[in-house]
């Protein structure tokens, strides 16, 4: 069986794969059904709002590339997960690159690995 760490990272590359193909059932079972977002500016997006906006297309990522994925255990059934991103985005019928570091939190419930919420930064200039 794969340990904890190799389980998070096949989570969140199917995460990955799952909202670049807008993919509901895939993204479903990844999010928790209380996860909870906060973009750059601080506004929350429910589980709901997320699964949304890619469902009707207000939203679609092209590409998404990990830049610096790295996992922290802290329980046997809790996690952090930080990193960066380059994506590629459409929105609002106009591509762009959009590039952002996040921490994650990642809880094993009834076995399993789930993202639970995330927080959104852009990265620094300096």
């Amino acid at each position: 069986m794969e340990d904890d760490e190799q389980q998070i990272l096949n989570l969140f590359e199917e995460g990955d794969r799952a909202i670049i193909a807008a993919d509901m059932p895939a993204l479903t079972r990844i999010f928790t059904d209380d996860y909870i977002q906060y973009d750059e500016s601080g506004k929350a997006f429910t589980k709901q709002d997320v699964l949304a906006s890619l469902k009707t297309g207000a939203i679609r990522y092209v590409s998404m590339i990990s830049t610096g994925r790295r996992i922290r255990l802290l329980k046997e059934d809790l996690a952090i997960v930080h990193g960066s991103e380059d994506d590629e985005v459409e929105q609002d019928g106009r591509r762009f690159a959009v590039s952002y570091i996040y921490m994650d939190v990642v809880v094993k419930r009834d076995g399993r690995w789930q993202i639970v919420g995330s927080q959104l930064a852009r990265p620094s200039t300096d």
